[in-house]
């Protein structure tokens, strides 16, 4: 119902909760977001995919459920922020709007901390401020005792003509869920991941009513959308694509690998964590974003790979990097008075600090030549990091002017060195298809240069 209030929490638990029972489930996140995603992954088994319809729009975001649901088991989407809160005053872009176009059920996950009647005045008030939300239920979440649960359920119960579908004690989330800045920790870094799924399983056994919570799945009434396109023909067969991806690179939206490997493309994981160097022959590299900064010193010592990087960039490999990728791809990162080298790609240096210097959604327009985009293109997509370039950006030029959002700065972004390119926004394919012709015609010219 709001931020903070438990959303993922209850969301993982319910998808296991599910799954123990022998059930199929698919699980969504709305909005542009990795690390709950990688979660909902981690429960329900499969690959969890965003729901945006500020980058996809409404039909997009349809499609895209329509497409991957699944047909004979419960679809679990969680919310981001407040149910009403979007891009503007008239909550556009909201989960609730979300929830309208998929004709889907709203569970409001209701923190109870310090309240009990007032609890139903924000429920009652979701369902006023728009009929057209189907909120079917309520889940209370951090309740104290058998008493203040009694007290409001009674409340939601009689007022707001709903049922409570679940009831969550108060726990210390951090313990369950630890977080730090840009979110969550994330499935590869969680310091007791082998214990987590008994502990959420523990949590709710018994305080979920799954029987109500799959009837009102049932209920749900069927999307019209039109049959999946079927993939392109594999005109990229051979292309050589690597992506790095481990615990400091694990911010990648499944659509677009697969939108690269439904080419056929051959997609080769590498973690520059481990690896000594990068796989030969590669056609291109794709670096998604993540923590290089907590794993800076790991990273730093990877003196072989770095190189391989640097000589690969300086070799004209196709680089395409996002936000971490771009911290990697710097001269070094400076996080909480450490000092990391790093692949040297670019002539500047990366410093991470104690709030977000870039977050939100990003509009450019490709304005100069670089090696993936053609000039005139507009581009949506996100941002979110703490980190800020300092140093010798003046002698690197960029290809994007940023019409809304921060990007590199200056209302730029887009850094361009060779074949390389460095920015902070992040794409997502089914928003924004021109990334993945981009990637693969990158591709493909260095595939035809290295076979002579």
């Amino acid at each position: 119902m709001s931020g903070d209030s438990g959303k993922t929490l209850i969301a993982l638990a319910l998808i296991l909760a599910l799954r123990h029972r022998g059930m199929e489930v698919r699980a969504y996140k709305k909005g542009p977001d990795y690390i709950d995603a990688a979660w909902l992954s981690w429960a329900s088994g499969r690959p969890a995919r965003n729901l945006d319809s500020y980058l996809m729009g409404f039909q997009g975001c349809t499609e895209a459920f329509a497409q991957t649901a699944a047909r004979a088991g419960v679809n679990v989407i969680e919310g981001n922020r407040g149910l009403y809160d979007g891009s503007d005053a008239q909550g556009t872009h909201s989960t609730a709007m979300l929830a309208r176009s998929l004709k889907a059920p709203v569970l409001l996950a209701v923190s109870t901390a310090k309240v009990t009647r007032t609890a139903a005045a924000w429920v009652l008030g979701c369902q006023k401020l728009d009929p057209q939300v189907h909120i079917a239920g309520a889940i209370l979440n951090r309740v104290s005792g058998p008493r203040q649960e009694q007290v409001v359920r009674d409340a939601i119960e009689s007022s707001c003509g709903i049922p409570v579908l679940g009831v969550i004690p108060r726990v210390s989330d951090s313990g369950l869920l630890p977080a730090r800045h840009l979110g969550l920790v994330t499935t590869y870094e969680h310091p007791r991941i082998h214990e987590l799924k008994d502990n959420l399983t523990r949590l709710v056994q018994g305080r979920l009513d799954l029987d109500g919570i799959v009837s009102l799945a049932e209920k749900s009434p069927p999307l019209e959308v039109a049959p999946a396109s079927p993939p392109e023909s594999p005109e990229a067969r051979g292309l050589r694509m690597g992506f790095l991806r481990d615990a400091a690179f694990s911010f990648y939206y499944p659509e677009n690998l697969e939108q690269l490997e439904q080419s056929g493309a051959d997609l080769i994981p590498v973690s520059p964590l481990t690896a000594n160097a990068l796989p030969a022959n590669l056609d291109a590299l794709y670096i998604g974003g993540g923590f290089p900064e907590t794993h800076g010193a790991a990273l730093s010592a990877n003196h072989d790979f770095l190189a391989s990087l640097r000589s690969a960039a300086l070799s004209g490999l196709p680089i395409y990097a996002e936000c971490g990728g771009l911290m990697l791809l710097s001269q070094a990162i400076r996080w909480q008075d450490t000092h990391h080298p790093m692949a040297a790609v670019f002539p500047f240096q990366v410093e991470v600090l104690g709030s977000p210097q870039g977050h939100g959604y990003v509009e450019l327009v490709v304005d100069q030549p670089n090696p993936f985009f053609p000039t005139g293109l507009a581009l949506r997509g996100h941002e979110f990091h703490y980190s800020r370039i300092v140093g010798g950006t003046s002698r690197v030029p960029t290809a994007c002017r940023v019409c809304r959002g921060t990007g590199c700065g200056q209302q730029r972004d887009g850094m361009v060195q060779g074949n390389v390119w460095a920015g902070y926004t992040h794409l997502h394919a089914r928003g924004t298809p021109e990334w993945g012709r981009a990637m693969l015609n990158a591709a493909q010219r260095r595939a035809r240069m290295r076979r002579g």
